[in-house]
């Protein structure tokens, strides 16, 4: 069986976030869904539960980061190619996201958005070349 990660996120406005992340073209399953929570699917491994805050505050005793001023995590997704790291950010800032300017790093380039909520997203295509020269040094 493979792993499969389910990130925990607090959201103020569950529906808000629920829209964004559908525009984004990402999927709910309802069968994790609630006026509490709501279950995105971001691949078939990645999930991300969006727990309004009051919920989310009941599985920790530690206070929420205030995302305007913290960073809490960093989630970085994969992309297929350039293309589709520039889909996905001019999606999220078509749909109300704050995002940086892009960063090309010639083997790698990125893109980072905040979601409605402030935690921050980052989108990157790395060259496949690359990845195998590096990997295959590793190894060596």
């Amino acid at each position: 069986m493979s792993t499969k990660i389910f990130v925990n996120l607090p959201v103020k406005d569950l529906q808000q976030s629920i829209s964004f992340f559908t525009g984004l073209g990402y999927s709910i399953n309802q069968q994790f869904t609630d006026e509490k929570a709501a279950c995105l699917v971001i691949s078939e491994h990645i999930y991300a539960m969006l727990l309004t805050e009051p919920f989310f505050k009941t599985f920790t005793r530690k206070e929420l980061a205030d995302t305007a001023t913290t960073t809490e995590v960093i989630l970085a997704l994969s992309a297929e190619s350039r293309n589709a790291v520039d889909t996905i950010a001019d999606k999220a800032v078509t749909l109300g996201a704050a995002a940086k300017d892009p960063q090309d790093h010639g083997f790698m380039y990125t893109r980072s958005f905040q979601d409605p909520d402030g935690h921050e997203w980052e989108v990157f295509w790395m060259d496949p070349e690359y990845v195998h020269q590096d990997t295959a040094a590793a190894h060596n």
